[in-house]
């Protein structure tokens, strides 16, 4: 196995692991998180037995839906109070047709949760994400080249060298403007407690 596929294979175990154990730590059937994800309960079903690499939406949703940031289903089984981690070591949860990638760097889950993200994007390239959860907010500073960013069907072009935050709770969507790619570093946070898409409304996670 390459190391590529080596790493594939650790964050699909490690998000079976993490989305089973807190499935179970609520005593959530399947159909449960289903309704409060707006996931399928076949994809979780994949998912819970390592038999797909979910997309960046679908982990956002899941993340959401148990009041926990994307890097909690990413944990692997044991965590040191310290962690060092190299560039080549964060996940690759998005990549574009054209070569662009985001790696989730890190993330933080009390208070709020934190994520932080590196998204390179080449020409042509976009994502269009659907809301986050009730209050989510997202700041981007790009590195390099420019972005559009579109929020509530509104573009705003963001250069190298300036920062834009906007809410997260609405559709939004990211493409590079012009031919040259686009680096970007980008923070999200969201408040604390689970998101039930049905109902649209947080309760507070289990202590």
């Amino acid at each position: 196995m390459t190391d590529t596929g080596g790493r594939v294979g650790a964050v699909t175990s490690a998000v079976a692991r993490q989305v089973r154990d807190l499935r179970a730590a609520r005593g959530w059937s399947f159909e449960e998180l289903a309704g409060r994800s707006g996931v399928s309960k076949g994809m979780l079903v994949q998912i819970e037995g390592a038999r797909t690499n979910p997309s960046i939406g679908t982990l956002c949703r899941v993340a959401d839906a148990f009041g926990v940031s994307i890097a909690r289903l990413l944990e692997p089984a044991e965590q040191s109070t310290v962690r060092v981690s190299a560039a080549d070591e964060a996940p690759v949860l998005w990549r574009g047709p054209n070569g662009g990638l985001a790696r989730l760097l890190s993330g933080l889950g009390e208070p709020d949760l934190v994520e932080l993200w590196d998204w390179r994007m080449e020409p042509g390239e976009a994502l269009r994400s659907p809301d986050h959860a009730h209050g989510t907010r997202e700041i981007l500073h790009v590195l390099d080249g420019v972005a559009t960013v579109t929020v509530d069907g509104v573009d705003h072009d963001v250069r190298a060298g300036e920062t834009v935050e906007f809410h997260a709770d609405r559709e939004h969507g990211y493409r590079t403007a012009g031919d040259g790619p686009v680096r970007l570093m980008m923070v999200v946070v969201t408040p604390s407690g689970e998101w039930d898409r049905r109902t649209r409304s947080r309760g507070p996670r289990p202590s």
